[in-house]
């Protein structure tokens, strides 16, 4: 018994990286245009709006997906559905890649949204069942942090190599990586210890546990006055992180203030330092300093508040260091701090029902990012252009509106309930 047991508890960190590196991805593809969206607008011939649809073509089916990915990977079981979704995502790519026409890389980027959007919650199931009550919470936060590497990659790596190889190629190659990951998965990961004749370390989380019914699960959370601020802060503040996080931060970067593709993407990697260092210190300061949920929801309203604001009103005014701080500061506030979000979402509602609610509190964010990349998008190219490139009066306009969502997110904020229970 102990030696099995062992073996278990050796094999689980297989399984662990093999997710983890996958989950690189999902925010690779999340944030990638920002990088490579002159490129493409010049390739496939795209004004604003139409490339705002190919941005936010990820985040619907993302964002629909989330539900369907628990029952999924209830029915399917977690290896199966990841390698197939993953096979779909890695065509998705090689289609973007080489697609000919603007709506062709939308077809292609709406198969990577859906094909990447089958990995956080069979990665969910699956720690459950290989690690023990104390030590998953620990590596949830070991594999959100993976998502900022991700997020990393898609800034100056991705435009040190579209540079090299160009932005179609680079979208090749990432597909191929997909499709590698997607073999991994086949043959590594097992949905559960027994699966090898095992026993489980994770002391009966989750395998034993009774699931509510899917419709009752949303009923309840969605007949719940409390779930509402939530959400809402969810959709408003994600649509500023991946408006300008994931497309048009790096135009602005290079038309405004003149910055090459490496410049740019430099600056925004930020970002991706944000989401790394953030979710440990948002963490930190929920249950150690504020010792409180809310508290430290509202301080990143305020903080992103200020944010948009010097985005809006100083448009082309604004220092290189404090360009670096904006994307620091979003990677933080706008993007980390989503960890205490789902951490108050969890606590809302009683544990049979935490997939459900996060499930459906998932669909906010990416709602969020799918509306509002396309809006800008809009706003840009009704402002005209100067060249090929979009005019300050755009900019403004545009990050205005970022400014009205962040005082929107900010507002939900003071009506959020306070879940952590005081010992």
């Amino acid at each position: 018994m102990t030696d099995t047991l062992n073996k278990a508890l050796r094999y689980r960190w297989l399984i662990f990286w093999i997710l983890a590196v996958s989950y690189i991805l999902v925010y690779f593809h999340r944030l990638c245009p920002a990088v490579v969206a002159v490129d493409m607008m010049r390739d496939l011939q795209a004004g604003g709006p139409l490339l705002g649809l190919l941005g936010s073509a990820y985040f619907y089916p993302y964002a629909i997906m989330q539900l369907p990915a628990g029952l999924l990977s209830d029915s399917w079981g977690p290896r199966r559905a990841i390698t197939l979704f993953f096979v779909v995502a890695f065509v998705g790519s090689l289609i973007l890649g080489l697609a000919p026409s603007l709506f062709v890389a939308v077809v292609g980027r709406t198969l990577v949204g859906l094909g990447v959007s089958m990995l956080f919650v069979p990665s969910m199931k699956v720690l459950a069942e290989w690690f023990r009550v104390r030590e998953f919470a620990t590596m949830t936060g070991i594999l959100m942090a993976m998502g900022g590497i991700g997020s990393l990659s898609a800034a100056t790596p991705l435009a040190i190599l579209s540079d090299w190889i160009g932005w179609r190629f680079s979208f090749v190659i990432v597909g191929a990586i997909t499709l590698l990951l997607a073999i991994l998965v086949w043959l590594f990961v097992r949905d559960r210890p027994s699966d090898k004749g095992w026993p489980s370390p994770a002391e009966g989380m989750g395998s034993d546990r009774v699931p509510v019914g899917l419709l009752e699960g949303m009923k309840k959370v969605l007949t719940y006055p409390w779930f509402w601020p939530v959400a809402i802060w969810f959709f408003f503040d994600c649509a500023v992180f991946f408006s300008f996080g994931g497309l048009w931060g790096g135009p602005y970067l290079m038309q405004v203030y003149g910055f090459t593709k490496g410049e740019a993407g430099q600056i925004l990697s930020m970002l991706a330092i944000g989401m790394i260092v953030g979710s440990p210190m948002v963490s930190y300061l929920s249950n150690r300093i504020f010792r409180g949920r809310k508290p430290v929801i509202v301080l990143s309203g305020v903080v992103l508040v200020g944010v948009t604001g010097l985005l809006a009103f100083y448009t082309e005014k604004l220092p290189t260091p404090a360009l670096y701080a904006i994307c620091l500061s979003l990677g933080i506030f706008s993007s980390a701090i989503v960890v205490i979000g789902f951490t108050t979402t969890k606590e809302l509602f009683p544990v049979q029902i935490a997939g459900t609610s996060t499930g459906l509190v998932n669909l906010f964010p990416f709602l969020g990012g799918a509306v509002a990349q396309p809006v800008l998008g809009y706003v840009l190219e009704r402002n005209g252009r100067e060249g090929s490139a979009f005019t300050l009066a755009g900019y403004q306009q545009a990050f205005l509106l970022l400014f009205f969502c962040a005082i929107i997110a900010f507002l939900a904020s003071l009506c959020l309930k306070e879940t952590l229970v005081k010992e």
